[in-house]
């Protein structure tokens, strides 16, 4: 992960810009000759810049960006070559992604969503899942998400959608303490002009998110992307179609979960309950 003097593996940055290349290459349907044809740079740099085994020139981000139409996701990764302290490796595109995003849409099933959550939320998460981290680690990655969490009240303002299971909140990670600081941070959160919050019921026979935790992230330049994450893993997904799916799933569960105003009202009926 890092090297001895510190510094991080110069490697970790590249192969994220080297995954993002990647998935508007195959969105085009372009082989990497052909991309090299229109970037005027050989098919061996293209492998080599996918792979994370070279760094970009400045005049093959920019012509890449218009060969793919990559509506700025390939400058906004190459502007973060570096690694990001304290986030997963896969997870540090998508948190570029979401950095720049004019909206947002995640829906979470396994834990409270990591910009909704409180440092001791965050902490008991951190602590439950195999391998311990050392402190230094989970110093690192709590500062990271906390970082992260500053998006919620950024100017220009993202727009927020969350979906979040009722299972989610009645496991009370952390205990009863915790639980309580954590549902009165959400009812604070969903207050926020720019965040929408849903709870979806314990009790919903009729559920288009089975098929596990997705986010969904709008670029400035008004495109889709989406984002899957499963275990050690995460993946960007590009495809217009698989997009496209996402977001007809995600629309789905908007209108099977409770409304916002409903979800207030239950989390303030389990907070009371604590």
């Amino acid at each position: 992960m890092a090297h001895g003097s510190g510094e991080p593996e110069p490697s970790e940055g590249l192969k994220a810009f080297g995954a993002v290349l990647k998935v508007f290459r195959e969105r085009a349907a372009l082989t990497q000759g052909e991309l090299s044809e229109r970037v005027n740079y050989s098919p061996h740099l293209v492998g080599s810049i996918e792979q994370g085994r070279r760094m970009p020139p400045d005049d093959f981000v920019e012509q890449a960006e218009e060969a793919l139409d990559a509506f700025g996701a390939l400058r906004a990764a190459a502007r973060h070559i570096a690694r990001r302290r304290g986030l997963a490796s896969w997870f540090r595109l998508w948190a570029r992604l979401e950095a720049a995003a004019v909206s947002l849409c995640t829906y979470e099933c396994r834990v409270v969503p990591g910009l909704l959550q409180t440092e001791e939320y965050a902490r008991a998460v951190m602590l439950n899942v195999p391998p311990p981290p050392t402190e230094e680690e989970l110093e690192e990655r709590i500062a990271a998400r906390l970082d992260r969490q500053k998006l919620l009240r950024r100017e220009p303002p993202i727009a927020f959608s969350f979906i979040v299971e009722e299972a989610v909140l009645l496991r009370r990670t952390g205990g009863d303490e915790v639980t309580r600081e954590q549902l009165d941070h959400l009812i604070q959160c969903a207050e926020l002009w720019n965040v929408e919050l849903q709870i979806m019921p314990l009790r919903q026979p009729y559920h288009a998110g089975s098929d596990g935790p997705m986010q969904l992230v709008e670029t400035q330049e008004h495109k889709w992307l989406g984002y899957s994450e499963g275990q050690q893993t995460g993946q960007l997904v590009g495809e217009p179609k698989d997009v496209s799916l996402m977001q007809m799933r995600y629309a789905r569960m908007r209108s099977q979960a409770l409304s916002p105003a409903d979800s207030v009202d239950l989390l303030k009926r389990m907070r009371g309950a604590l």
